[in-house]
């Protein structure tokens, strides 16, 4: 077995086994909870730019599914978990783990302690990593660790979006809506089409102008990666979908980016929330629902507390930090976390038919 070293930029140093490509790699450290859908967290483009810590003991057991990806590939900057399996026992598989990084040329480190790790990562929060297979001089590691930027102030939706329009859903459906993809998931073009969308997908840098040709009953706003507040051209775009009283949906990224835009502030969590069971509460209907999420930026309190524009509508039960809002005297709500994920549940797939219903009545009584 190859030899490959993980070291973070507080200088820990792990030694463990390389997985995946044989090369190095840096990215932010952070860890997901999840204890299935390793395909689904990997290809999420909101990871790009980050090394992803597993916390489930089997990596790689179940193989892999071209139907359960994200995107048109891996997303992640490399990957660390405790045991790997190259062999795998669905049958519906179509291939490896093992082969799939290599496909994605993902390089991975296997046999970390990541229990201790998590630990340490919860303590420390969320930095910069290296993974080598190649170098295995830990001082050339940390000299090049140390050139890697940090994600505070990153701006990288623009470097995974979509280059040119395309459409999703059939061209006669009853509802049309324009989709900013800042690194939007599959699965939410999915929900889309489920629910009678026809949805044109735009670029990260295409202007509220533009998207308005398509004539759409709608507007959406996409997860994605990076640092809301780096991101004005996405900010001024959803400014003018609100002047122009537009009606708009917005998940995570697309949450952070709507709260900017009416003047509340975003901020980085020491770690975020990446996870398959993160409980979160609407205040609306006073329910509880059980949430997927990958976030590492949030929506200031204090900011939304001094606001008379802004309302929260869901709360997460863990910390209390903001989930969802929507603006008073418009039709545009978001939540932080991601409904179309159904982590086991479908808790918070009703996000899409309220979107569905103010689509559908355009009259409808503006919030607030």
């Amino acid at each position: 077995m190859d030899k490959a070293f993980l070291v973070l930029a507080d200088g820990m140093t792990l030694e463990g086994q390389a997985i995946g490509k044989k090369g190095t790699t840096t990215g932010e450290l952070c860890f997901n909870t999840g204890m299935t859908g390793y395909q689904e967290i990997y290809s999420d483009p909101s990871y790009f730019g980050q090394i992803i810590v597993n916390t489930n003991t089997h990596i790689g057991n179940y193989g892999v599914l071209e139907q359960e990806n994200e995107s048109a590939k891996a997303q992640i900057s490399g990957m660390v978990c405790t045991t790997f399996s190259s062999s795998y026992s669905r049958f519906t598989a179509d291939n490896s783990l093992q082969n799939y990084l290599e496909n994605n040329e993902i390089v991975a480190i296997a046999n970390i302690d990541t229990r201790a790790l998590v630990k340490h990562l919860r303590q420390k929060g969320a930095m910069n990593a290296i993974i080598s297979s190649e170098i295995l001089d830990i001082e050339v590691l940390k000299k090049q660790l140390h050139q890697t930027p940090t994600m505070l102030g990153m701006e990288l939706s623009s470097q995974i979006s979509t280059k040119t329009p395309y459409f999703y859903g059939n061209e006669n459906a009853k509802l049309k809506v324009a989709v900013l993809d800042l690194g939007i998931k599959t699965n939410i073009l999915r929900n889309f089409e489920k629910r009678n969308i026809f949805a044109k997908v735009f670029p990260a840098e295409t202007s509220f102008e533009e998207m308005e040709k398509f004539n759409p009953d709608g507007y959406f706003i996409s997860n994605g990666p990076g640092d809301p507040a780096s991101m004005p051209y996405a900010i001024e775009t959803v400014k003018k979908i609100l002047k122009a009283n537009k009606i708009l949906f917005g998940i995570c990224l697309g949450h952070q980016l709507l709260a900017l835009a009416n003047g509340i502030s975003t901020y980085k969590m020491t770690n975020g929330h990446r996870g398959l069971n993160h409980p979160v509460k609407n205040i609306i209907t006073n329910q509880c629902e059980i949430t997927s999420q990958n976030h590492g930026f949030g929506v200031s309190e204090f900011d939304v507390a001094k606001s008379n524009i802004v309302e929260i509508t869901h709360l997460n039960l863990n910390d209390n930090s903001i989930e969802g809002i929507r603006i008073k005297g418009k039709q545009a709500f978001s939540v932080q976390y991601h409904p179309e994920s159904s982590p086991g549940p479908n808790d918070s797939v009703y996000l899409f038919d309220e979107f569905v219903a103010l689509l559908n009545d355009k009259n409808r009584k503006v919030f607030g």
